[in-house]
């Protein structure tokens, strides 16, 4: 007879779907450079494709989309509107990995507003974790070449400025979760986002219409990747604290740079090796953190 595996917990088990989640979503930036659009359109393209599988997903959750939406969701779709502007010109002015990993310093932002806002005293081994993530993210940054991208400076900013506009999504997901569930948000928000990123690439005169097969199956997967992407991340905020799924998403950027070194051939220097090492190392102790925090509060 076989052995039987014991189930995971069900806080192990949203840890796996987030992990998962951010995976899929380190596709981002490479799908982003296939797509043969402007930045915004690529994001347009993303959330309009997104919608169909969206809208079948969330009309299978409890009351479906016959319910009002939530106000947290529809603050969170112009959030990520911001963030995919902001985020995807990023991409295009600098590297891939220093665009995803600048972008991921909201797990700063989403710490302090829980800590001082919402008094949400982290555990000091997630402060160490913290520290630990940012110092990873920062090697992978400093460790690229600068000369990639069109304009790194101003891509590097841009980069930095969407750490705001996602922890804004973050919490605002968050807040949408205690009355929603996780595709319901996401349909919401993604429908919010689709018409302001269409607005944004018209006014700066991108180019919309993909000029090949190879561009418009890139903006399909974007919509899929969005899907199993977003819609993971928001079904494990239901369930682990944001500043522990700030922080786990990290692993974003390390498949995103080890992508980019594949694919696009960027340089993957022994300092941003290092430091995908430090953010891995950095979810691992977020996650001892949280099992040590709950133990001593149960």
């Amino acid at each position: 007879m076989s052995a039987v595996l014991p189930r995971p917990s069900p806080r192990a088990f949203a840890l796996i779907v987030l992990v998962f989640s951010a995976c899929v979503l380190g596709l981002a930036p490479i799908l982003v450079r296939l797509t043969e659009t402007g930045p915004a359109a690529a994001g347009f393209w993303r959330f309009l494709f997104a919608l169909p599988l969206l809208t079948l997903l969330a009309a299978r959750e409890p009351r479906g989309l016959a319910a009002r939406p939530s106000k947290w969701a529809l603050i969170a779709g112009l959030f990520f509107a911001l963030d995919l502007s902001f985020w995807h010109y990023g991409i295009v002015m600098t590297s891939v990995a220093n665009a995803t990993v600048l972008c991921n310093l909201t797990p700063v932002v989403v710490t302090l507003f829980g800590w001082f806002v919402l008094k949400e005293k982290p555990h000091r081994l997630f402060l160490v974790a913290l520290a630990l993530a940012m110092g990873g993210a920062f090697a992978m940054a400093a460790g690229a070449d600068g000369g990639q991208g069109t304009n790194p400076v101003l891509g590097d900013i841009f980069s930095v400025s969407v750490a705001l506009w996602y922890s804004g999504y973050f919490l605002a997901v968050k807040a949408a979760r205690a009355t929603s569930g996780a595709m319901q948000i996401t349909f919401w928000a993604t429908l919010v986002g689709t018409p302001l990123l269409l607005i944004v690439a018209l006014a700066l005169g991108e180019t919309i219409i993909p000029a090949s097969l190879g561009g418009w199956a890139a903006c399909v997967a974007m919509g899929v990747m969005h899907v199993f992407g977003q819609g993971g991340v928001a079904w494990a905020l239901g369930r682990l604290p944001a500043s522990i799924t700030a922080v786990t998403i990290l692993v974003q950027p390390v498949v995103a740079g080890l992508l980019g070194w594949w694919i696009f051939h960027e340089t993957l220097t022994p300092v941003q090796a290092v430091g995908g090492v430090l953010v891995l190392g950095a979810v691992v102790l977020a996650q001892r953190s949280a099992a040590l925090k709950a133990r001593t509060t149960g």
